[in-house]
């Protein structure tokens, strides 16, 4: 900080200038009073009065002269609007980002938020705001959004910074920067101040220690202003059920505790509201976390809930409670052809799955969980996962042809979830699928496509996803191959088991975050309303595919989709973030190419001095009326 003031409208220096026809007012104000007088012997001493009373002696005896003066000078130096200079570098256009991501809503010992002290910081900026001066407020969580233009009216800026809320869901700095950086292209914005308490996410530096990275290079200088931690917190990290058996679930939830201080909880898990067994006592060292399987027995779908109540000081609320919907208990639906003998007889010794058809004229089903098929026509059944073998679907007939002749297995891809502990060193293929010429590997995924395993004449297993759609397309029949005859048939075929039972939640079911709602399956092309915690409703379509995408789900809580006054979809949203439950804070940020320490102490800002010069103004002009009008018997002039 610089106590030389600043000077913002110098220009106005001219009003100094009314000094002089002030003066030379006063001068030419001089009268004499008029008096009789007995004698001319008087007319002496009006003599020496007049060489006495001069102009610059009558200056020296007014005081009115010099309070009018006073006046004039400090009016003159408020309209020159000049500032204490603070400490941060003066700018005109000001971009400020507030962090409003959950650990945000962290509490201290007096029990106020990170976001109340980065508010507090913020209003001091705007309540000092130089009259030439422009600032912008971003709020920055997961995503950027700009809540005002360029500007210093106080009253649009203080209802703006009102209105930040934070959201349940981890920070994002580079979006707001992102923003800043367009927002550069038409603003000469020199420097921008982001306040956050630092919990960013992080990665490991060559030390092991957390360090906070950002993918940005930054245009201008960032002022990086690190709000003080938070007390300590205990809250839910993960959430998620594994099918244990025909009517059985695991439920496996872990605590975390802040590397502040010592923690404890009573952790209770409930399924529809119920409680399920004994609620879990648990007591955390400062950074330490542990795991919790609860057990959970039932057929039926059931919207399990895990509430943490904290013994003691907890700073952070919305991570004590997490959800998880679990799915009907079924087997596993599976078509596959009565004439792909090896399929079935690997799939019957497989537990917990519905095999069909089971008869010859057995009609088909609507919808299947696993499609196993050589036959072209089947691929248009209905099923999440589907597999086919000797197929090559119409979109890649122009690119790849089947001819006769050996093939062998070149590579594969070892660590795809279809191929995992399968080993395709000693199988023989009497089909040879062909790449057309001038076809590469880029062209089957243009259209999509994963190779996974590489022929010596083309590829040989390919992966696709189309929206909720999990297919895998052997290009060769296996009965014209020796895999059925080797070790890595059955793991296969239980690898793709294990993917379709994902695929319908029937194995592994795992909590859903919070900041968007994965695709939810419903009727395609139709309108839904969703509802939420906060008062949240939106009234989306489903597209051709009968999804429903991109729903915001950014406070903690149970969504419904609603179709009429029918509930077809519950979904529940909970912050399982380790990061936001830690509440981890860096002192740096790392760029590409440079890194912004944080600061900690708040940004001294320029302070406007003319009101206080106004003010002054005022009391004298005000001293002045009553010295000379208002006091009794007044003051000679």
């Amino acid at each position: 900080m610089s106590w030389f003031p600043g000077i913002t409208a110098p220009l106005a220096a001219w009003l100094f200038a009314l000094l002089v026809p002030l003066v030379v007012f006063y001068f030419l104000k001089l009268q004499r009073p008029r008096l009789e007088i007995p004698s001319l012997a008087l007319w002496r001493s009006v003599i020496e009065d007049q060489r006495v009373n001069s102009p610059f002696q009558k200056f020296k005896r007014n005081l009115l002269l010099l309070l009018q003066a006073a006046v004039l000078c400090l009016l003159a130096l408020a309209a020159m609007q000049p500032f204490i200079r603070g400490g941060a570098e003066r700018a005109t256009y000001l971009p400020i980002l507030i962090d409003c991501s959950a650990s945000m809503a962290a509490t201290d010992a007096d029990g106020r938020t990170r976001l109340d002290l980065a508010k507090s910081e913020v209003r001091t900026i705007i309540d000092n705001l130089l009259p030439d001066q422009r600032v912008t407020l971003v709020a920055v969580s997961d995503s950027a959004q700009r809540l005002t233009e360029f500007t210093n009216n106080r009253r649009v800026l203080l209802d703006a910074l009102t209105s930040v809320t934070v959201d349940d869901v981890p920070s994002r700095p580079e979006e707001g920067l992102q923003l800043a950086q367009a927002l550069a292209r038409t603003f000469d914005i020199g420097s921008v101040r982001f306040y956050s308490d630092g919990n960013l996410p992080v990665r490991p530096d060559p030390n092991g220690k957390p360090m906070a990275v950002v993918d940005f290079d930054l245009p201008f200088e960032l002022q990086f202003h690190k709000l003080p931690a938070a007390a300590a917190n205990i809250g839910i990290t993960a959430f998620n059920a594994r099918k244990a058996g025909p009517d059985r679930w695991d439920v496996f939830v872990r605590i975390e505790g802040s590397g502040v201080a010592q923690t404890a909880a009573n952790v209770e898990l409930l399924a529809n509201d119920v409680p399920v067994g004994r609620a879990e006592s648990v007591v955390l060292e400062a950074g330490q976390s542990q795991r919790l399987v609860f057990r959970y027995d039932g057929a039926d779908a059931a919207s399990l809930e895990v509430r943490l109540r904290p013994d003691g000081a907890d700073s952070l609320a919305t991570d004590n409670v997490a959800f998880l919907e679990l799915p009907v208990s079924r087997p596993l639906s599976v078509y596959c052809p009565a004439d792909l003998v090896s399929f079935r007889h690997s799939l019957e010794v497989l537990g917990d799955i519905e095999l069909l058809p089971q008869g010859e004229v057995e009609p088909q089903r609507a919808t299947y969980d696993l499609v196993i098929t050589d036959n072209a026509q089947d691929m248009h059944l209905d099923a999440p996962t589907v597999l086919t073998v000797g197929v090559i679907p119409e979109e890649l007939q122009r690119l790849v042809r089947i001819e006769t002749g050996l093939a062998e297995i070149v590579d594969w891809k070892r660590d795809s979830g279809l191929l995992q502990h399968v080993l395709f060193s000693d199988v023989d293929i009497t089909d040879l699928p062909t790449s057309e010429p001038n076809v590469g590997d880029g062209d089957f995924e243009s259209l999509g496509y994963e190779i996974l395993a590489h022929g010596s004449a083309g590829p040989l297993v390919l992966q696709r996803r189309n929206g909720p759609r999990l297919s895998f397309h052997v290009l060769f029949h296996t009965d014209k191959s020796t895999l059925p005859y080797r070790v890595g048939f059955p793991v296969l075929i239980s690898n793709v088991v294990a993917l379709a039972r994902e695929q319908a939640n029937l194995s592994d079911v795992r909590g859903t975050t919070t900041g968007i709602l994965p695709p939810l399956a419903v009727k395609a092309e139709q309108p839904y309303r969703v509802t939420g915690p906060g008062g949240f409703s939106v009234s989306p379509t489903s597209d051709a595919d009968g999804l429903l995408k991109g729903i915001a789900a950014r406070t903690v809580g149970s969504y419904m989709v609603a179709d009429g006054n029918d509930v077809v979809e519950r979904v529940g949203a909970s912050l399982l973030d380790a990061t936001e439950t830690s509440l981890l804070g860096v002192d740096e940020i790392h760029f590409r190419e440079l890194s912004v320490a944080a600061n900690t102490t708040p940004a001294t800002m320029d302070r406007p001095l003319w009101p206080w010069l106004a003010l002054s103004a005022f009391a004298v002009l005000l001293g002045e009326w009553w010295l000379f009008l208002r006091r009794p018997g007044g003051v000679p002039v």
